[in-house]
């Protein structure tokens, strides 16, 4: 920034996201992954041992399924349950299947520090965006999205004052139009560099009454 730096931290990512940032590590080999399945048996027959279906040829990219295939297929997510995806490609339409040693044992699911890996893996995704060749962004954008509404208020889009729990729930009905997203990526440029220190609430606390009411909701 014009003024220093700021970065999103593990505390952004717990009252952003509502992910605990504490508990097992989440770990994997993201390449040749496929060799390590338990059992020593192929990925694909795990995946339909554990979901009982495999998806069609044209739902797959080479490991990766296509989000909506699993939305048609399994219906509705459970009461409770988060559609959004932490560790979306570039498409983000698209979930890989290295996840499924975590499918297979769903009751550990909570103990692992899911808030930790999702601010790595944001991390990663934002070093590699830098490089020239990269056109798109992958990651847990919402939390991305959401820390730049709440610390950069003058980015934040009207109507959505009501806090609610975790914060970035409140932005699950943004959805700009592509149409002018000319003239937003060169006004937020610009807003960038006239940014000032009174513009920024980098060392504003997460409001105490703001917690309170959460959890007694």
């Amino acid at each position: 920034m014009p003024f220093g730096e700021c970065t999103i931290t593990l505390q952004d990512v717990a009252y952003q996201l509502g992910l605990p940032v504490d508990g097992h590590y989440v770990s994997g080999c993201l390449t040749d992954f496929h060799l390590y399945i338990e059992g020593g048996r192929p990925a694909w027959q795990w995946f339909h041992e554990l979901l009982g279906v495999l998806p069609p040829e044209n739902q797959v990219q080479k490991f990766a399924v296509n989000c909506t295939w699993f939305q048609e297929t399994f219906g509705e997510c459970p009461d409770g349950a988060d559609e959004e995806t932490l560790f979306a490609d570039k498409s983000g339409n698209h979930i890989h299947i290295r996840w499924l040693p975590y499918v297979a044992r769903l009751e550990e699911m909570g103990g692992y520090s899911w808030g930790s890996a999702a601010l790595a893996w944001l991390y990663r995704c934002m070093c590699r965006v830098t490089n020239r060749h990269v056109v798109k962004l992958a990651g847990p954008l919402q939390l991305l999205q959401s820390w730049i509404f709440w610390r950069f208020p003058s980015f934040r889009p009207t109507g959505y004052d009501e806090i609610s729990w975790p914060l970035s729930s409140r932005w699950s009905g943004y959805n700009p139009g592509i149409s002018n997203k000319g003239p937003r990526v060169h006004m937020a440029r610009l807003k960038i560099d006239l940014l000032q220190p009174r513009d920024v609430s980098t060392l504003k606390p997460y409001l105490a009454p703001v917690v309170v009411s959460v959890y007694i909701v």
